[in-house]
Order: structure tokens, then sequence, then C-alpha cells
């Protein structure tokens, strides 16, 4: 089966996609920082936000 999901290419944004969801990650609410991706069991996981001040 698959699936098809539609996104805004204007638009300055991450996506992942878990268990068949496009889901869009949250971005560093100051504008800096950086977005880092966990894997567990081979399996995407928690992600961490971090931004600088």
């Amino acid at each position: 089966m698959t699936k098809t999901a539609e996104i805004n290419l204007e638009e300055e944004a991450l996506y992942r996609v878990k268990n068949g969801q496009l889901e869009k990650m949250d971005k560093p609410a100051s504008g800096f920082g950086e977005v880092v991706q966990k894997w567990e069991d081979g399996k995407l996981g928690r992600y961490e936000v971090k931004y600088t001040k």
C-alpha cells in the first residue's frame, strides 16, 4: 500500500516519516539551533530541539 502526503515547498521545514505518518518536526523558536533525530533499534525514536540564545 502506498500513501501520498502533500507538503508546502515554500515553507522552511523539516519532516520525518514514522510509522507511515508524515510528521513536521519542531524548529528552534529563536531561529538558531539544531534538531537531532535519535534512532532506537533501527527505528525513528525521539528527537531533540536545541536552540541558541
